[in-house]
């Protein structure tokens, strides 16, 4: 059972990283905590029921699609909510996440209804692999483990070999000299919101295919948990946020296995949190500032 445990965690902390990443992107290009984030997870999972079902696309199409669409979402935030207060107070940029939250989760329980419903049929039945000693994969978490390499890989080679990924770069470490060396500030800006959001799309949809759920709320907790995995990691920090989406999703399934009778498997992120902000604040790769 601890084995089993283990490789559920790993399918669980490969979701969390894919949506984590978005976060850790914007952080380290804006210093912004994006609460709108677990929302775009949900507009993903949606996009992808909606091109299956209405678009009548097979699903790594309608998979890609929604990855499209959640990025262009992503986009459509920064403009609206985030751009125009770019020097305004963190609280208000924070209230205008939790605004922009609020009214995407009403839209989609307007036009779906609020209730749970299953995810379409892809003709992908769930299949069981024996691994031996009692331990056991299926398909969908097969999926989610190869997906976020893949996706991860590809980002991480965007940002260390392109020029794309340089300017990235450089606009994190210092937004207004890579203004001064010509690089079209907004355009960045931009361009992490649609990584961000394309990634959490593809946990959204993903995740409602391995549970077979969807609903206009599903974003909520997996955003407040991704938060989690961040400030585990290290604010702005991408090699953090991968250890600390692996961790996070281990302690989690152990705890669902062995101890639920006593903490509920959703408040170990949250204590986890707690005591990372007590112990040491920066996280596991994070960086301590001083101003001067």
């Amino acid at each position: 059972m601890f084995w089993q445990q283990i490789l559920n965690g790993l399918t669980l902390g490969s979701a969390y990283i894919l949506i984590a990443l978005g976060l850790t992107m914007v952080y380290g290009i804006l210093n912004l905590l994006h609460f709108a984030h677990g929302t775009v997870y949900m507009v993903g999972a949606f996009s992808s029921m909606v091109a299956i079902i209405y678009l009548k696309l097979p699903f790594p199409l309608a998979f890609l699609l929604a990855m499209v669409l959640a990025g262009l979402v992503g986009i459509l935030i920064e403009r609206i909510a985030y751009r125009p207060l770019r020097n305004a107070h963190p609280i208000n940029i924070l209230i205008s996440g939790i605004g922009i939250t609020i009214i995407l989760e009403n839209l989609f329980r307007l036009f779906f209804g609020a209730q749970t419903r299953p995810f379409p049929n892809v003709n992908l039945s769930s299949k069981t692999y024996g691994l031996g000693n009692g331990l056991s994969i299926t398909n969908f978490q097969i999926y989610i483990l190869v997906t976020a390499v893949v996706l991860v890989g590809l980002l991480q080679i965007l940002i260390k070999r392109t020029k794309v990924g340089t300017a990235l770069v450089a606009t994190s470490q210092d937004m207004k000299a890579a203004k001064l060396m010509g690089i079209d500030i907004n355009r960045m800006v931009a361009l992490t919101f649609f990584l961000g959001s394309a990634l959490a799309a593809a946990a959204g949809t993903l995740v409602a295919l391995y549970f077979n759920a969807i609903y206009p709320t599903m974003g909520s907790m997996p955003g407040l948990k991704a938060f989690s995995v961040v400030v585990l990691g290290g604010l702005g920090s991408i090699p953090g946020t991968i250890i600390g989406g692996l961790f996070l999703g281990v302690i989690e399934s152990l705890g669902a296995g062995y101890v639920q009778t006593v903490i509920d498997a959703n408040a170990i992120a949250f204590v986890i949190l707690i005591l990372v902000l007590l112990i040491k604040p920066t996280g596991l790769f994070g960086k301590k500032i001083e101003k001067v």
